[in-house]
């Protein structure tokens, strides 16, 4: 059996030693369906892989929300296994981005091909089991970021839209 480091999310920065078994054979699992879902069929002639995730996602809405709920069982997982909410906001972010993205006709389908999701998170859980505070610390540094664009994009939207209804209200009187 492997030893592999932990932390309890219930117990902030508790180390507990080992994983049992079970933890290793999720891990297995979960490497097995990122790939499945990301990379499992070779494009001829090329170097690239594509998985059912970008194939399902071929289906408008239906195929891109069937993928958004695959992946989301690999957040479950994680979840399980103990990954702070940090982490698991970094996991849906990349989820979340690829279903959104997904969308767009075409284009959402090459960027569904290229971004692998499933396998980012897998990396993402792999990373913080074997290092987990510096897993942690750059998930917490990428959600500030994230949180300080969306402020900044509100603010955008808010200053554009007082100046839009001022220029409108001006040419009406």
């Amino acid at each position: 059996m492997a030893i592999h480091r932990r932390y309890s999310a219930a117990a902030f920065g508790v180390y507990h030693g080992r994983q049992s078994e079970s933890a290793a054979a999720t891990r297995q699992k979960l490497r097995r369906l990122a790939w499945l879902l990301d990379s499992s069929i070779p494009i001829p002639g090329t170097a690239y892989t594509i998985g059912l995730d970008a194939l399902i996602g071929l289906f408008p809405i239906i195929g891109d929300l069937g993928g958004v709920v695959l992946s989301g069982y690999i957040l479950s997982e994680a979840s399980r296994m103990g990954v702070p909410r940090s982490v698991l906001l970094r996991m849906a972010f990349n989820v979340g981005l690829e279903g959104l993205v997904g969308m767009v006709p075409l284009a959402g389908d090459v960027f569904d091909a290229a971004f692998k999701a499933n396998q980012r998170n897998v990396r993402l859980l792999e990373a913080w089991l074997d290092e987990p505070r510096k897993t942690e610390r750059s998930t917490r540094a990428f959600g500030g970021v994230l949180l300080l664009a969306c402020v900044g994009f509100l603010a955008l939207l808010g200053a554009g839209s007082y100046f839009l209804i001022r220029l409108i209200l001006d040419y009406l009187y």
